[in-house]
């Protein structure tokens, strides 16, 4: 396993305490407190769930730097989530999850790390425009109890596309009407933003609340 150091600087919504702590890591290009985790994150808080949020080495070099780099690869990232978990644990008491690739890194710890559930904002299940590239080989056998909260025409992943897969029955899938990588729908389309950030928030209350 590789050495990370504890993380530090969590931002968190919500009570102090909650009988499931839910704990988000944001996307490849942006940070933990961007529009999108600052929305989902205050609004899970209110409904009673305490949320935790952190940033990876690399975004929070960024954040003192100003300058731009992509993530670090996926062996630091995933050691780098362990620690978080580590921190703060008990494991059986989190569910642990993200935005895009801070849910797959998640997802790739969900079982080793023994975390109550995993929550996936958004999963990359291929690079944009590479659908022949998918990053499912370990969904196929994930023990863990999994929500993904997903555009129906996500450009890296839509419904008709990951009808397809072969996934773990331990996945539930919420499909959002219209919705791309960060849910929001086409105005053409007759759906809202707002309405589709609300049925994502509904979905992660009621899955978070379940597993306590």
């Amino acid at each position: 396993m590789e050495d990370a150091p504890a993380p530090e600087g969590f931002i968190r919504n919500g009570p102090s305490a909650s009988e499931v702590r839910l704990v988000l890591a944001h996307g490849a290009g942006a940070p933990m407190d961007s529009d999108f985790m600052n929305a989902i994150a205050s609004a899970v808080g209110e409904a009673g769930i305490s949320v935790v949020r952190f940033e990876f080495e690399y975004m929070s070099r960024r954040r003192q730097d100003g300058k731009r780099r992509g993530p670090d690869r996926a062996p630091k990232l995933m050691a780098y989530y362990r620690h978080v978990v580590e921190a703060l644990g008990p494991a059986e008491r989190l569910v642990i999850g993200g935005k895009s690739m801070g849910g797959r890194i998640a997802s790739m710890i969900a079982d080793e790390a023994g975390v109550r559930g995993l929550v996936c904002l958004g999963y990359p299940f291929h690079p944009p425009g590479r659908p022949e590239r998918l990053r499912t080989a370990h969904l196929e056998r994930l023990r863990c109890p999994t929500l993904i909260v997903q555009g129906d025409r996500d450009r890296l992943g839509n419904e008709e596309e990951v009808a397809e897969y072969s996934l773990s029955q331990s996945i539930e899938i919420v499909w959002l009407p219209d919705g791309d990588h960060s849910f929001k729908p086409r105005k053409k389309s007759g759906h809202t933003e707002s309405e589709n950030l609300r049925d994502a928030v509904t979905n992660i209350v009621r899955f978070v609340s379940q597993l306590g």
